[in-house]
């Protein structure tokens, strides 16, 4: 009696192990990032069994005799199959009463996650591996999941609000450790992870050389950072503020206005964070940090002053040690001695200051990583209200006729005067010589017509704020500042641009901590009465044609004055918050824009195949034009199939193209070096591969070869 061969399971390839283990380990860290937002900690851990399991079983049962003869398709629907039923299972367990009586509550739906989990993340597993041993596309796909994976994970850790990822940003700060440090040692990890992916399709030999060469680069960025600190989010609506420092006031080097550059996908990044020492109420409803001015008319806008008796209130340099204001506010009586300790987290030109700053002290930064630099800031705040300026002379006592008319200059354009005139003529009898009614009146009229915007083009032409103010009244706060202040001048009232940021009071949030954020970026014009001081009298458009609102980013207010403060222990603040960090209106649109870039992606390869066979060089056209007859056939649905030789397949294809075995032997007896490939010229290979179009167009019906033209893919099925 015969006996049948007993077919034996595939033996452990030992050389396939270490890159198996390795891929799964990649894969399975991947995994466990993505879910840490979704389910618990052992929803999480099962996650990243499943991945492995997945991984290592494919890498030996993928190789069985039996599994080679099926179809990617049938395994594909296999793993479907498998998947639903996992999440059944796990989606019954948890409601029922028995499961419930046997585990208890909270055991059933550990157990239930950690089945759903494990099942999703072994189909993961085993499809990207089916898809990468079977497709010339499935590496690719494989590696963008882990990329989309860290990717997806570290999205919102941008613009440098490093309290994100949530998950991540609790775990640092609860340890008092900055989160950027573990997140740089995440992008390392994945750059190793990407690139081991990458070479265990290459030479496995030179796997452990080149991932040491890897590590030392990683280590090499690490080394960089903690020699000269984190980097700094890049800010385009911060009015000049940010940059190099500057020694002295000096002449602005570039125009003001910066309409082109004024956009609010930087509105969250955080400049700066002041801890106040005093606690302080501001008058109109928000903070003022004034940086600089400007002042002095360089005969065609307002610019920085270069006179030596201007602006002498102004500190307008960093110092190692103590720096205070020539002149001090008046009014004393009336104001509140406010000291705050500032930390800027990107570098700015000129320190700054509530308003009043008089003096300026070098403090040691106790997180020179995270802040390039602190000071305390010690300022005369004030705290009278509006009515408290009425009736007040103007300009100070020691000013100089020379100071005065530079106070008082604006441009050669008498519309200024006509408007400001125009403006006062309503106000009551008592009030019709008041220079603080005169400016309340100006402000009203730019409140109440003007429209804020960052969208114009005013910074083009020779006088922004004429372009502003008698065109369409939109614009943003320097050009409401600077027709503001031109139009006081006018009048005979003394005026500067002062610039800074303007943060409202409700984001302090009731602690000692405020964050300065890139959006409050401002300039407002200021007014001298005598007797008291700059006082601001600040335009506030009633409509808005931009968003300039942020969100609510207590947390990472408090932890940055945390660290300003260096206080050892965070933990009072830090609670694990339990919301997701996913965005998942942001994560639609990136896969709406994914799948929109794979199409149009797949259709230009589809068309650069159709077109290459005639215009490529002559060297290479037995080997477009050849699989461009296979494209044109997979596109109708018939591909070669595993182990199938290419003169089976041509036989096979006989009934769909005849002309299909003649252009099949062409190309076989140039790629096994029977013949030259200057035996067939161009024309002649297109030829052949017109006349597999023609058959294919002939004998197929219509529908067919519809769907294979509308299908972007059908190029991948070919080989």
């Amino acid at each position: 009696m015969r006996s049948e061969p007993i077919t034996k399971r595939p033996a452990i390839d030992s050389s396939q192990l270490l890159p198996g283990s390795l891929r799964a380990t990649i894969i399975a860290g991947s995994c466990f990032l993505l879910s840490l937002s979704l389910t618990n900690s052992l929803g999480s851990m099962a996650a990243a069994a499943g991945v492995v399991v997945g991984i290592l079983s494919c890498e030996h049962y993928l190789k069985h005799p039996v599994l080679i003869q099926v179809r990617t398709a049938v395994i594909v629907v296999l793993i479907a199959l498998a998947l639903f039923l996992g999440i059944s299972l796990a989606a019954k367990l948890s409601s029922l009463p028995i499961a419930s009586d046997l585990l208890g509550p909270m055991g059933a739906f550990n157990a239930s996650e950690a089945i759903r989990w494990f099942t999703l993340t072994l189909a993961i597993a085993w499809l990207l591996r089916t898809l990468a041993r079977r497709t010339s596309m499935g590496a690719i796909i494989e590696i963008l999941f882990v990329a989309f994976a860290f990717v997806l994970t570290l999205a919102a850790h941008r613009n440098g609000m490093i309290n994100r990822p949530f998950l991540l940003g609790d775990f640092a700060i609860t340890r008092g450790i900055d989160p950027s440090t573990i997140l740089l040692g995440i992008g390392v990890s994945a750059v190793l992870g990407l690139s081991a992916l990458l070479m265990m399709e290459q030479n496995h030999r030179r796997l452990p050389y080149h991932f040491v060469i890897l590590g030392l680069l990683c280590l090499s960025l690490v080394a960089y950072v903690r020699l000269f600190g984190l980097p700094s989010p890049q800010l385009t609506n911060d009015l000049g503020l940010t940059g190099q420092s500057s020694q002295g006031s000096g002449s602005a080097s570039e125009n003001p206005f910066r309409d082109g550059e004024n956009n609010t996908d930087d509105k969250e990044a955080p400049v700066a964070v002041v801890v106040f020492r005093d606690d302080y109420e501001p008058l109109n409803g928000s903070y003022y940090f004034r940086e600089s001015a400007y002042s002095q008319f360089n005969g065609t806008m307002l610019d920085f002053s270069t006179h030596p008796e201007m602006d002498r209130d102004l500190i307008g340099h960093f110092t190692s040690d103590r720096a205070e204001a020539e002149v001090l506010p008046e009014a004393t009586d009336q104001r509140k001695l406010v000291r705050a300790t500032i930390g800027m987290l990107v570098p700015h030109r000129s320190p700054f200051g509530l308003v009043s700053p008089i003096a300026y002290e070098n403090t040691p930064n106790p997180n020179n990583l995270r802040f390039k630099r602190t000071y305390d800031s010690i300022s005369l705040a004030p705290e009278y209200d509006f009515e408290f300026m009425l009736g007040r002379e103007l300009g100070h006592e020691d000013w100089s006729p020379e100071v005065w008319q530079e106070y008082l200059t604006l441009p050669d354009d008498p519309r200024y005067g006509e408007l400001a005139a125009e403006l006062v003529t309503g106000l009551r009898p008592q009030y019709a010589d008041d220079p603080f009614a005169k400016a309340w009146a100006i402000k009203t009229y730019l409140d109440e017509n003007g429209i804020y915007s960052l969208r114009n083009e005013h910074a083009y032409e020779p006088d922004p704020a004429a372009s502003f103010l008698f065109g369409d009244l939109t614009g943003y706060c320097m050009h409401f500042a600077f027709a503001a202040t031109y139009m006081y001048r006018s009048l005979g009232i003394p005026a500067r641009v002062g610039i800074g940021y303007s943060v409202p009071e409700t984001n302090r949030g009731g602690g000692s901590a405020l964050l300065v954020q890139a959006i409050h970026g401002h300039a407002w014009p200021e007014i001298y009465f005598r007797g008291i001081g700059w006082v601001i009298v600040d335009p506030a458009p009633q409509r808005t044609l931009v968003d300039m609102s942020t969100d609510p980013q207590n947390e990472l207010q408090q932890l940055l004055g945390d660290m300003l403060r260096d206080e050892a222990a965070f933990e009072q603040f830090l609670q694990s918050q339990q919301t997701s960090f996913i965005d998942f209106e942001l994560l639609r649109r990136i896969l709406v824009n994914a799948i929109l870039a794979a199409l149009v992606t797949a259709y230009l390869i589809k068309f650069y195949r159709f077109w290459l066979p005639g215009h490529g060089a002559i060297n290479h056209q037995y080997r477009s034009c050849y699989r461009a007859t296979l494209d044109a056939l997979a596109a109708i649905g018939f591909t070669r199939r595993a182990g199938e030789s290419r003169e089976a397949f041509a036989q096979r294809m006989s009934a769909v193209s005849p002309a299909m075995q003649a252009i099949t032997q062409a190309h076989l007896s140039v790629a096994l070096g029977g013949t030259r490939f200057e035996s067939h010229s161009s024309a002649e290979w297109q030829a052949m591969t017109k006349e597999v179009r023609k058959d294919i167009q002939s004998r197929t019906p219509l529908w067919r070869r519809a769907i294979g033209t509308i299908n972007p893919f059908s190029w991948l099925y070919a080989r």
